[in-house]
């Protein structure tokens, strides 16, 4: 029996294939009766961590509902770095993004793709993430719960607001503008989706990009009630700790980011009480209880990770390209709700368009970067020969010749 990660970040299903220290359980390929190695070398890298495995096919069943047995691509991971940590408690990695994502490439079925085409299920799924206000080092297992092919009214509350997917790659979505405590940050709305903004249960924070953090640690320090509070504590090095009986969430701010909604002249806000990024991490004797800052900076995408998701039932219609939220009745502490949405507003002052036109995939990039290496080369290897023509073979400069600065620059750089 093994956990597995539900990461809406990433498109490759992968099981620990062989003994690791900071793992409990694993798939031993060789007693399987089933599996089937396509013996396809696989390599993965996520934001923090890396693994590399072998692609095959094995046979799955899914123990409600959806009855049969289906054949999808499966990875036995060989080696990892940073990837199973010490104390976690999965033992491999269900990525439900599209295609476009996968690796070695977009030609290997994703797990949910073959599902959809085997079983004929509806092309959505929804997953709804339990753990506000519980310790993050408890045991993982919240009740949550993941529904594939459609949505179970009983996992949510209210109405359900979607926002269009932008591109399918990613849950790309389009961010106009966020508060805190009711006051907008007034950035370019541009800001918030630089390089984009995306919807990723396998990421555990709120990530923001750094202009964008900076904007919020600022914005959450002048209106907490905390005076003085230690830098290290914004940048995720040190733990800010309360005696047991006080609930330090009453200090802090209300969090709330703007989506476009599916009619482009309006928007939604989903907003996330302290309760959920003031998150409770380490208890020190009996008297003190220690809270990390669930939001970090990030260098390329704003990503709604688990700190958010987990006020919400999200529901990714691939089907209808969105994806929607609904306030989630698991996401309450001591009996209140800590999340809310709230809408519509309008969208006019705000930019028609906050996502850069110009989007290049990771596949793209790559094609692009191994284009321009290949150039170079060329290039260099062209100088090196002109450089070693026997001095008899080089042109002779005459009056009429002309060398500019730049030519020269290049020769004696050379020598």
């Amino acid at each position: 029996q093994l956990n597995i990660l539900v990461d809406t970040g990433s498109s490759n299903f992968a099981v620990a294939g062989v003994p690791d220290p900071d793992v409990t359980s694993y798939f031993n390929s060789a007693q399987s009766s089933t599996y089937r190695s396509q013996g396809i070398e696989v390599t993965v890298k996520y934001s923090q961590g890396s693994w590399t495995g072998v692609l095959g096919t094995d046979v799955i069943t899914i123990p409600k509902g959806i009855y049969g047995s289906y054949t999808i691509n499966i990875a036995t991971i060989l080696e990892s770095e940073n990837f199973f940590l010490p104390g976690v408690k999965w033992h491999g990695i269900l990525g439900l993004a599209y295609s476009t994502l996968a690796k070695p490439s977009s030609s290997v079925e994703t797990f949910f793709d073959s599902l959809v085409r085997q079983a004929k299920i509806p092309n959505i799924f929804s997953l709804q993430m339990c753990g506000a206000g519980l310790p993050v080092s408890g045991s993982g297992t919240n009740g949550g719960s993941l529904v594939l092919g459609g949505i179970e009214p009983s996992l949510y509350s209210g109405d359900i607001w979607y926002t269009p997917i932008r591109e399918e790659w990613y849950y790309q979505v389009e961010i106009l503008k966020l508060e805190v405590g009711g006051q907008n940050l007034e950035l370019d709305c541009r800001e918030y989706n630089a390089d984009k903004a995306i919807v990723d249960s396998g990421t555990t924070l709120l990530r923001l990009p750094e202009k964008v953090f900076s904007a919020v640690v600022q914005a959450i320090a002048r209106t907490s009630l905390i005076q003085e509070f230690s830098s290290g504590f914004w940048t995720g090095s040190q733990l800010a700790c309360w005696d047991r009986n006080e609930r330090p969430w009453s200090l802090f701010p209300k969090l709330s980011i703007y989506l476009r909604a599916e009619n482009s002249s309006r928007s939604f806000r989903i907003s996330v009480l302290p309760q959920l990024y003031i998150q409770p991490i380490l208890g020190i004797g009996e008297n003190l209880q220690c809270y990390r800052f669930g939001i970090s900076s990030s260098t390329n995408a704003l990503v709604i990770g688990a700190t958010v998701m987990e006020g919400f039932y999200v529901i990714f219609d691939r089907a209808q390209r969105r994806v929607g939220f609904a306030v989630s009745p698991c996401a309450e502490v001591d009996g209140s709700p800590v999340s809310e949405i709230e809408g519509p507003f309008t969208t006019a002052d705000v930019a028609s368009n906050c996502v850069s036109s110009v989007s290049f995939h990771e596949p793209v990039l790559w094609i692009a970067s191994y284009a321009l290496m290949s150039l170079c080369g060329i290039i260099l290897l062209v100088l090196i020969i002109l450089l070693l023509i026997p001095p008899r073979c080089q042109h002779r400069y005459t009056d009429n010749d002309v060398v500019n600065d730049e030519s020269s620059l290049v020769r004696h750089r050379w020598k």
